[in-house]
């Protein structure tokens, strides 16, 4: 801390964050950080807020090393207080990590897809804000020295330790520096970080990155479209039928984009821990292929059905199909030819590259991770 000229105390504090979208996340939460810390914290205060984006999570997910790392940051650029930024998905003692704090290094590290994948921003404002406070918390107001000779950390509030989440106290060990951590809990807890990793990894990314797929999507869905024997196959499916061929075919393009993209987590040991981190990951890379195939699909489904009322005559069909050409008709046509088009679009993925397949399944921590234990297995 330092006085500025008016004799107000200057704050710093820092947003330590990994690339992408932790480093995103941190700049829009310093726009209003400033202000929200004045009004909360001891009078006479003023906050600089500043915004640092490099990827100090890389080659490790050990939270002794990244914690050590942090607190190096801080004593070598002379910051006041530190808070960390991370899309990893983290473990201490396993359980799943949210929030890991320093007292005595002015330092705290969050773990944003623990927050989870809806209001994410607000959420992860409030967890920065009382991360500060609690690591500027007068330590005689909250009890004073422990018996190790560390100051207590003031307790979160917010999104933290409320019966509401999933997200409690967790175990630290002795032998760490760490004043207080935070951990998720539960079957809600971690389907709220399933769910965080999911939106970390932006499954809308995925449409882009199978451009070549589409095109091949498209086309055959043009071409099924005028075909009679794609009409006479789509009056006689029911709705069930339907669906089970919707499922089919978006269940083959995910399966196909894993196998042909090598994206399957392989876990190097056998521990219950590493065996539930592999789990974890697979999860969040099918659902996140999920939403961006399905967003797919819908788009060829809309697509046909526009092209099937510009291109087909009602008295040909009808001669055909020997059944009239309504609403009804039209939709299941377009259900349909968007499930053949999807089969086909899920074959015309092999001409994707990997990179633009990860790149759209993944966050590019987990690109980097992946890399890393490519270049490990090659060694």
């Amino acid at each position: 801390m330092r006085l500025s000229s008016q004799g107000v105390t200057v704050v710093v504090v820092a947003l330590l964050a990994d690339p992408d979208a932790p480093t995103e996340i941190a700049h829009r939460v310093a726009r209003t950080l400033p202000d929200r810390l004045a009004e909360k914290a001891a009078q006479g205060r003023r906050f600089d807020v500043r915004v640092v984006s490099e990827p100090f999570t890389a080659e490790t997910e050990d939270l002794a090393t990244l914690m050590r790392r942090i607190a190096d940051r801080r004593s070598s650029e002379g910051w006041d207080v530190v808070v960390a930024l991370t899309d990893l998905p983290l473990h201490a003692h396993g359980r799943r990590l949210a929030v890991n704090l320093s007292h005595e290094n002015g330092s705290a590290l969050l773990s944003l897809p623990s927050l989870g994948g809806l209001r994410l921003q607000r959420r992860a404002r409030r967890a920065v804000e009382e991360a500060v406070l609690s690591l500027l918390a007068d330590p005689q107001a909250t009890g004073g020295e422990e018996a190790e000779g560390r100051p207590r950390s003031r307790p979160l509030h917010g999104p933290f330790a409320s019966p509401l989440t999933s997200i409690h106290p967790g175990q630290v060990g002795e032998e760490e520096t760490s004043d207080r951590r935070y951990v998720v809990s539960g079957p809600r807890g971690y389907l709220r970080l399933l769910f965080g990793m999911v939106r970390a990894n932006r499954p809308w990314r995925l449409v882009p990155g199978l451009s070549k797929a589409l095109a091949a999507a498209l086309a055959t869905g043009a071409i099924a479209t005028v075909n009679s024997t794609v009409w006479s196959l789509a009056a006689a499916l029911s709705t069930p039928r339907l669906v089970i061929a919707m499922i089919g075919s978006v269940a083959l393009m995910i399966g196909w984009l894993i196998v042909d993209a090598n994206l399957w987590h392989r876990t190097a040991g056998e521990s219950p821990e590493a065996r539930k981190r592999a789990a974890l990951y697979n999860a969040s890379t099918i659902m996140t292929l999920g939403i961006g195939v399905l967003v797919c699909y819908v788009g060829l489904l809309v697509i046909n059905l526009v092209w099937a009322l510009f291109i087909l005559n009602g008295h040909v069909f009808a001669s055909l199909t020997r059944t009239p050409l309504n609403a009804t008709e039209y939709w299941m046509l377009s259900w349909f030819v968007a499930s053949v088009a999807t089969v086909a679009g899920a074959l015309g993925s092999g001409l994707e590259s990997d990179e633009a397949i990860r790149a759209a399944a993944y966050s590019k921590r987990e690109q980097e991770r992946r890399s890393m234990l490519k270049d490990d297995h090659a060694a």
